[in-house]
């Protein structure tokens, strides 16, 4: 029995509907920017299998240093103990993290960070005496899939069954150059009307919408706004952090700063689960009581797990390096000459990108998991190149060990399979 075979009997994968699509591609190995399958098929990894591996798969430098830990240290709790990858990714981390950031909180992925940061908030207003029981989200927002995180995220898709369940969530537009002023009123408004105690956005980059980009300037606006009326600002970089805006982080661009930020995916560069919550000290002061209750009692199995944390901290030593960020910049110019091309083309109706991130949006009617967006997936996959269309949407989100062959490779393939429509 064949291990799709095999696969089929007992593993529920995500985001899938087992009837309609009932098999997964068997991936033997990986090695940089490459996945190969059980018959020597190789595709190049254009999504850095969902914005992880951001310095190639199995990177060698990541591996050994993981392996030397695993000698060590392997897993200890972290309630009562600490250990030195944890010390030092805190003092290799903050240096990097906008300059208000000054306290880390660990968990396990890019949902629970999110979490956190909401229950953060929310127990913030609580300990100053002052119950706030609103967030505020942008629409069309992903922040992942448990409770809290769900209920600030914005896309039905994932959230239908369960939203009656939510939070207490209002959803504004995300800021553009003409609609700045009517946010700014619209938000002033609802907080005159409502106890609103956070304000949960992904910077500049909504990835589940389909890499969506709003203005860096609204945004700015709208965290000014917040951060002048104690309605915590948090920032969700999962997906845009480390480096793939072309900044460390997206919130980098801007000139105010989020109270909370989420990070993830990237954080342990695709090699082990990792999530922190890091906060500025404003927040933690809230917290650090001699009454007992005033603790943050949230707490993980494997937070700050040794062998995470020196998956992290060797990230961070890469993504500081001059050949990383020197790959960084040539990966975004190689972006910008790319959609010059794709602008030429009447199939494209919109093209953006940002640091690594390039996305186009076709002009056909595609629905997200839909037929269309599946034979566009083969098609690519037939073509040597793994990529994962959202809708009528293509993007690419490269390691930033990419070739100039690999990426020119890629780009081919999306003008090859674009050309038959």
């Amino acid at each position: 029995m064949s291990l799709k075979e095999r696969d089929k009997k007992h593993l529920w994968h995500p985001l899938t509907q087992h009837k309609t699509h009932p098999e997964a591609l068997a991936i033997k190995k990986s090695s940089n920017c490459l996945l190969e399958d059980y018959n020597g098929n190789t595709y190049i990894d254009a999504i850095a299998s969902w914005y992880t591996c951001m310095y190639g798969h199995c990177n060698p430098k990541i591996v050994s240093a993981v392996k030397k830990q695993m000698e060590t240290l392997d897993q200890v709790i972290f309630s009562v103990f600490t250990h030195a990858p944890a010390v030092e990714l805190s003092e290799a981390l903050i240096p990097i993290l906008p300059e208000n950031q000054n306290k880390l909180f660990f968990s396990d992925n890019g949902s629970t960070t999110v979490e956190i940061a909401i229950k953060m908030a929310l127990q913030y207003h609580f300990n100053l005496g002052d119950k706030k029981d609103t967030l505020i989200a942008f629409e069309n927002g992903f922040h992942g899939d448990t409770f809290g995180a769900m209920s600030v995220s914005g896309l039905s898709v994932y959230n239908g069954p369960f939203e009656d369940f939510s939070l207490k969530v209002i959803r504004i537009p995300v800021p553009n150059k003409t609609n700045i002023d009517s946010i700014l009123k619209e938000l002033s408004h609802l907080n005159s009307i409502h106890n609103i105690a956070a304000f949960v956005y992904e910077p500049i980059v909504q990835g589940a919408a389909g890499m969506k980009m709003h203005c860096e300037k609204g945004l700015n606006a709208l965290i000014k706004y917040c951060n002048s009326k104690q309605i915590i600002t948090i920032a969700d970089e999962v997906m845009t952090g480390f480096g793939k805006t072309g900044k460390n982080f997206a919130s980098d661009y801007m000139e105010n700063k989020p109270e909370i930020i989420c990070l993830s995916k990237a954080l342990t560069a695709g090699l082990l689960p990792m999530g922190i919550t890091s906060c500025s000290e404003k927040i933690y002061s809230v917290f650090y009581s001699d009454d007992l209750s005033k603790g943050f009692f949230h707490g993980h199995t494997y937070s700050a797990n040794p062998l995470a944390c020196k998956a992290a901290l060797t990230g961070i030593e890469l993504l500081t390096s001059k050949e990383v960020q020197d790959q960084i910049k040539f990966i975004s110019k190689s972006h910008l000459k790319f959609t010059e091309a794709l602008k030429t083309k009447a199939i494209v109706k919109e093209v953006r990108c940002k640091g690594v991130i390039l996305a186009l949006d076709l002009n056909l009617e595609i629905n997200r998991y839909g037929n269309l967006r599946d034979e566009l997936y083969h098609k690519f996959l037939k073509l040597g190149v793994y990529l994962r269309p959202l809708g009528a949407t293509i993007y690419i989100l490269p390691p930033y060990t990419m070739s100039n062959n690999e990426l020119k490779k890629v780009y081919q393939a999306i003008e090859n399979v674009i050309d038959q429509y």
